[in-house]
C-alpha cells in the first residue's frame, strides 16, 4: 500500500467515524501565560473535557459501533488500567450491551469506581496490564465476547483521528506543529493521518515519557521493539511497545519524537492549571511538556503550536507529589547538598551567602561536632539560569556544595528522611530503590519477600496515590555477604536500582 493510499484509507474511516453519540467536540483554549513566557503562541486541545475526562471514548465507541448485531448481542471486553476502560463502559451503556473490563488490581479506586458507575462489570486480575490482558483474552474465548483493543485497531485509530479533524476545523490560521502524547499510538496515528492529508506542512510531534519511549526507539531502529521496563508515573502512556498498526502510520507521518521527564510533566500540569484552572493527569500534560522541550531544543520563536491535553483522570492523592516536583521541572527550585560549619550562626551566614533567594526546604540533623551536611531547597529563576552562578558563589565563599536537582533518589526519598548515618560501623550497608505494585497488603508482601535472613537498616516508603509504591531500603551485611544479598534480591520480581554509591546517600545517610 502506498503512503497516499494509506492516508486515503484513514481519512475515509475518520470521516465515517461514529463518535459523537458519546463524545463531544472539545474546544481549543489559548494559553496566554505560557505563550508569553515561551515567546510562541500556544493552544491546548481540551480532551480532558470529554464525559469520561479523556479522549479514549472516541476510539472505543467507534470500534463498538462497527460491530455486527450478533457481536453486540454477545458483548464486549477489554483490558485497561483506566481511560480506555471508562470509554468502553460509557459506549457500552449507550449501546445497551454487556461490557466486561479487566483491570489490574493496582488500578486506583477512582478509576474502578468510574467504570462500575457506567454499568460495566469489572474484573480485577493481576498486578500489571499484561496480566489483565492475558486474562481478558481468556474471558473473550470462554464467554464469546468481542475484544476491543485500546489502540492497535484501525477503527480505534479512526475514532481518535476525529481529534485532528476538529483541530483543523477549529483552527484556521497559521499552525506550525501539533504535539500529541504517545502510549500505544492510537491518538497520534489518527491525528497524524488526518493532518498530513490536509495540511502536510504542519509538523507532527509525538511526545513520550523519557522512561517509556517505545515510539522513539521504534523510529530510531526502523522496527518495533519491546522495552524491558517502563516508568509508571504517566501511567496512561506506560506502554512497552508501540502498536503494530499505529507504527505503520507513524513511521511515515510522525515528523519527530521528543521526550519529557517526571519533573517536566509535573511542571506542565502546573502550567495547564495556571492558564485553564484544569488539573490534568500526568499523561494529559505530557504533550505540553514536550512542546516546552521542543521550543527549548529548537530555539523556536513566534510559532503557532497546539498541544493535546488528553485526560484528567488523576487521583487526588497524587497532587502532593506533583506539586513537590513541579518547581523542579520548571527549574524554579534547586536541591543542594551543602557542607556548613557546625557552630551557632552558621545557617544564618549560609542564608546570607545565597542572597535574596528564598530557601524552600532545609533538612539537617546534628552528627559531627565540626561540620554539618544540610539538604536545602533554593528558589531559582525560571529555567535555572542563575543556578550555576549560585553554585560558583557558594564555592567561592568556602561552602562545599553538590547539585542534587537531578538525583531521583534524593528527590523521592532522602529529602524526607535526612537523619544521619547508621551507628553500626562494624557492618557494611547496601541501599536499594524498589518499585512494587500498590494495593492493600502489597507493602507487607514485599517485606515477606525479603525473607528473614537480612537485617533491614533503613526503610522509607511513601504512597503517592499511584499504581506503584516506591521504597528505599538498606541492609546491614557482614564482610563477604554482599554477593549473597544481591543474589537474594534478584529473586524478588520488582524493578530495583542499587543506590549504594548514590552521592545523596553518601552525604546524608552513609
Amino acid at each position: 500500500m502506498s503512503d497516499r493510499s494509506l492516508l486515503d484509507q484513514y481519512v475515509r474511516r475518520i470521516l465515517e467515524a461514529r463518535v459523537y453519540d458519546v463524545a463531544v467536540e472539545t474546544p481549543i483554549h489559548a494559553a496566554p501565560l505560557l505563550s508569553k513566557r515561551l515567546g510562541n503562541t500556544v493552544w491546548l486541545k481540551r480532551e480532558d473535557l470529554q464525559p469520561v475526562y479523556s479522549f479514549k471514548c472516541r476510539g472505543a465507541y467507534n470500534r463498538m459501533a462497527q460491530l455486527s448485531e450478533e457481536q453486540l448481542a454477545r458483548g464486549v471486553i477489554c483490558a485497561s488500567a483506566g481511560n480506555h476502560a471508562q470509554g468502553m463502559a460509557l459506549g457500552a451503556k449507550h449501546l445497551g450491551i454487556r461490557a466486561v473490563i479487566v483491570m489490574p488490581r493496582t488500578t486506583p479506586e477512582i478509576k474502578v469506581r468510574a467504570v462500575r458507575n457506567h454499568g460495566a462489570r469489572v474484573v480485577l486480575h493481576g498486578d500489571a496490564f499484561d496480566d489483565a490482558l492475558l486474562h481478558a483474552r481468556e474471558l473473550e474465548e470462554k464467554e464469546g465476547l468481542t475484544f476491543v483493543h485500546p489502540y492497535d485497531d484501525p477503527d480505534v485509530i479512526a475514532g481518535q483521528g476525529t481529534v485532528g479533524m476538529e483541530i483543523l476545523r477549529q483552527h484556521g490560521g497559521p499552525l506550525d506543529a501539533i504535539f500529541i502524547p504517545v502510549g500505544g499510538g492510537g491518538l497520534a496515528a489518527g491525528v497524524a493521518a488526518w493532518v498530513k492529508y490536509l495540511r502536510p506542512d504542519v509538523r507532527i510531534v509525538g511526545v513520550e515519557p523519557e522512561d517509556a519511549a517505545c515510539l522513539k526507539v521504534a523510529m530510531e531502529k526502523g522496527r518495533r521493539e519491546v522495552l524491558k521496563e517502563v516508568g509508571l508515573f504517566a501511567d496512561g502512556v506506560a506502554v512497552k511497545q508501540i502498536g503494530k498498526e499505529n507504527f505503520r502510520v507513524l513511521k511515515h507521518y510522525c515528523d519527530e519524537v521528543i521526550t519529557a521527564n517526571t519533573d517536566e510533566i509535573c511542571a506542565a500540569i502546573k502550567d495547564t492549571f495556571e492558564d485553564t484552572r484544569a488539573v490534568t493527569e500526568p499523561a494529559g500534560a505530557l504533550a505540553l511538556a514536550g512542546l516546552k522541550n521542543w521550543v527549548a531544543k529548537h530555539g523556536a520563536e513566534g510559532k503557532a503550536l497546539i498541544a493535546i491535553q488528553s485526560g484528567a483522570n488523576v487521583n487526588f492523592d497524587r497532587l502532593r507529589h506533583i506539586s513537590e516536583r513541579a518547581e523542579l521541572g520548571e527549574q524554579r527550585e534547586a536541591i543542594l547538598a551543602v557542607t556548613i560549619p557546625e557552630r551557632p550562626g552558621a545557617f544564618r551566614q549560609f542564608c546570607q551567602a545565597i542572597g535574596k533567594r528564598a530557601v524552600t526546604e532545609f533538612n539537617y540533623r546534628y552528627n559531627d561536632p565540626q561540620q554539618a551536611n544540610i539538604f536545602v531547597g533554593v528558589q531559582t529563576r525560571s529555567g535555572g539560569a542563575d543556578l550555576l552562578p549560585l553554585l560558583e558563589a557558594l564555592r567561592d565563599k568556602g561552602y562545599p556544595v553538590e547539585d542534587m536537582t537531578g538525583n531521583e533518589m534524593a528527590k523521592l526519598h532522602i529529602r524526607h528522611m535526612v537523619g544521619g548515618p547508621s551507628p553500626r560501623n562494624d557492618l557494611a550497608e547496601l541501599l536499594f530503590r524498589v518499585e512494587f505494585p500498590e494495593r492493600p497488603g502489597a507493602l507487607m508482601a514485599f517485606l515477606l519477600a525479603l525473607g528473614g535472613r537480612w537485617n533491614i537498616s533503613l526503610f522509607h516508603y511513601r504512597n503517592h496515590g499511584a499504581a506503584y509504591g516506591r521504597v528505599l531500603v538498606g541492609f546491614h551485611v557482614r564482610a563477604g555477604e554482599q554477593s549473597a544479598l544481591r543474589a537474594d534480591l534478584k529473586q524478588i520480581p520488582y524493578p530495583m536500582v542499587d543506590e549504594s554509591d548514590n552521592p545523596a546517600y553518601q552525604r546524608f545517610l552513609a
